[in-house]
């Protein structure tokens, strides 16, 4: 890590941006990553690998001033001018790659999920503690329009208590794309409860805290395909709440993205965040004239008790704008000031244990319990 913008524990000095550099140059880096870390103020995109001459073409004309290499080596290379690596990378190269950037003294943001296991994300959180280097996993979702006003009618105690969470991931894409997301090698971590799931169970851990115990079913549905495409999970958490959660691409009819039933009242929400459409149309940030992350009226959630929203139950809620360029501000603030990132390992391997015993669970066909962390 330079030493003009960087001191020994890792923690970033007040001058100068701070300078990254993206692993990989798919649907993660070029539509999440480079485009967040470009509009972050504070950051700057520096080197891109990729071995695809064609995505090498891609980032330099998106990001002029970026420089490109072929491989992941070529970016921990330039380790001493680099201030962060983040890997956008397939999901069997996490745990090799940040070991790798972590050991060359660089703070890292991994894509979800973290590893395979819990065991392997809490070796990469206690490496990353020993090198005193900042170490996060990018779960975006947490800043979603529709999870950041549950999370706001759930503090202001408008549902009461909450008794189920219900959340849903689903498409309906019939026919296999094919790739490493839905290969059925075990060590490519292809498949949905380990792609979409993540998101699921990172939002019902952060609302709710720790699970107790995991029931699962997982298919494999469309002809031709390797990997779950049809998974659901019904968790308990310590604290009595039940979370069922939906990740699927063969749903003909999708249903509500959420449904939170609390003793006071129900909220129900369709339709997805804005936010991953507009960067897949090439809308960025703090464009002028760009409403961020809002959505029209018409999609607004419904709160209520005793009726249906498709009746016109309940009334319209203001959904709050989605934000997920509060993530790579929060990575930019805790490399300058120190302090905890906005997604920890150790929150990572929770979600882990999770889909570890989800895995279980669907393979054996019973509940599979999980002992209480200290």
């Amino acid at each position: 890590m330079s030493s003009e913008t960087s001191d020994p524990t890792g923690t970033a000095a007040p001058h100068g941006p701070l300078r990254v550099g993206l692993i990989g140059y798919g649907l993660a880096g070029s539509v999440f990553h480079a485009p967040l870390i470009a509009a972050t103020d504070g950051l700057r995109l520096d080197t891109v690998s990729t071995s695809d001459p064609e995505r090498q073409a891609q980032a330099r004309a998106e990001h002029p001033q970026v420089r490109t290499v072929d491989t992941p080596q070529a970016v921990l290379d330039r380790a001493a001018d680099l201030d962060l690596i983040v890997l956008a990378s397939p999901n069997k190269t996490h745990v090799p790659l940040a070991t790798a950037a972590l050991e060359a003294g660089l703070p890292v943001v991994v894509d979800k999920p973290l590893a395979a296991t819990a065991a392997e994300a809490e070796k990469l959180a206690a490496l990353a503690e020993e090198r005193g280097l900042l170490l996060s996993v990018f779960q975006n979702r947490r800043w979603d329009n529709d999870f950041r006003t549950i999370r706001r009618l759930i503090e202001d105690g408008a549902l009461g208590d909450i008794q189920r969470f219900e959340s849903r991931f689903e498409r309906w894409r019939p026919q296999p794309k094919g790739g490493w997301r839905e290969s059925g090698d075990p060590a490519e971590l292809g498949g949905l409860l380990y792609d979409l799931g993540s998101h699921l169970v990172d939002q019902a851990l952060t609302l709710f805290g720790p699970v107790v115990s995991v029931y699962a079913e997982s298919d494999i549905r469309r002809p031709g395909a390797e990997a779950d495409d049809d998974t659901f999970l019904a968790l308990t958490h310590a604290s009595g709440v039940r979370s069922h959660l939906w990740v699927s691409a063969t749903t003909a009819m999708l249903g509500p993205r959420f449904r939170v039933l609390g003793s006071r009242a129900g909220y129900v929400k369709h339709g997805l965040d804005p936010q991953e459409a507009a960067l897949r149309e090439g809308l960025r940030p703090g464009t002028e004239g760009t409403e961020w992350g809002v959505e029209p009226e018409s999609c607004r959630g419904r709160l209520g008790a005793g009726s249906s929203p498709q009746t016109g139950g309940g009334e319209p809620v203001p959904t709050l704008p989605g934000d997920y360029p509060a993530y790579y501000a929060a990575i930019a603030h805790a490399l300058r000031e120190g302090g905890r990132p906005p997604v920890t390992a150790t929150e990572a391997a929770a979600a882990l244990r999770v889909l570890e015993a989800a895995k279980l669970s669907a393979t054996e066909g019973r509940t599979v319990h999980i002992e209480a962390r200290p």
